[in-house]
């Protein structure tokens, strides 16, 4: 029952997407599946068909407030396997507020999952587009992270900015945090910027690299603004095929040694 913080401090490169079509494509393979909604733009409570404005509890009254459980806010998207933390704009309030306390501010997260992990078998955390508190709260209570790369060259030297923060976790309070697993998004395969970037990606991160790039595609993006998955708009299509081929590496990684662990290391 994997937690996957799905991170990447520059904004644009797709980590809504992922999370809501990857969630989609395991939930196809039989999975219960949690998302949460990290990000203030709530862009995939959005992408579920609900209005984020019309929420009376959402992911900040669990991350603020100790009596209220994540089970209280759940929402289950049309019936199905797939459950959603929601949220919406008040969550950029909560950074502050975290800040003021003293008492553990990067573990509250991690201490409302405790009671909600053995209900799901995949929860993806979808993080602001930032390094801040939030963020730390997903890295915090995540096994693992997943980190969507646009092919762009901005993009992919922003992956150390992210490696560093990862590191720090790391060392102070999450020794076992890592690198799940780094997806190439919005890739032109017609554009020599992107084989270049997506070629650099192969040569400096062989080992995390799940090279199965998200092809850009409009159809993407109209079923997030409509609150459907690609599945709901094209199940046939490329990026479908490709984003139910990453769940399949997914859950192939439960039932397999590590890489590292294989190697000795």
């Amino acid at each position: 029952m994997p937690v996957y913080a799905v991170a990447n401090q520059k904004g644009g490169v797709g980590k809504t997407t992922t999370t809501r079509n990857l969630g989609t494509a395991l939930a196809k393979r039989g999975r219960k599946v949690l998302l949460i909604d990290l990000d203030p733009q709530g862009h995939l409570t959005l992408s579920l068909g609900i209005n984020p404005m019309t929420l009376e509890k959402h992911a900040y009254h669990v991350l603020i407030e100790e009596h209220v459980s994540i089970s209280e806010v759940l929402i289950y998207h049309k019936g199905s396997d797939v459950g959603l933390l929601p949220t919406n704009l008040d969550l950029s309030g909560a950074e502050m507020e975290l800040l003021a306390d003293p008492m553990g501010n990067n573990m509250v997260l991690k201490s409302k999952l405790s009671s909600i992990r053995e209900r799901a078998e995949y929860i993806l955390i979808d993080c602001p587009p930032s390094l801040g508190l939030l963020t730390i709260n997903a890295l915090t209570a995540a096994d693992g992270v997943l980190i969507p790369v646009q092919t762009h060259y901005l993009a992919y030297h922003g992956l150390f900015l992210l490696q560093q923060t990862i590191a720090k976790v790391k060392r102070r309070c999450h020794p076992d945090l890592r690198i799940v697993g780094i997806i190439p998004t919005l890739y032109d395969p017609r554009a020599r910027h992107d084989q270049e970037v997506r070629a650099a990606l192969r040569t400096n991160y062989q080992d995390s690299l799940i090279d199965l790039p998200i092809p850009r595609r409009v159809a993407l993006a109209d079923a997030m603004v409509a609150g459907h998955s690609i599945y709901d708009v094209d199940a046939h299509s490329d990026a479908a095929r490709i984003y139910t081929q990453i769940a399949e590496v997914l859950d192939h990684a439960q039932t397999e040694p590590r890489l590292d662990e294989r190697n000795g290391r």
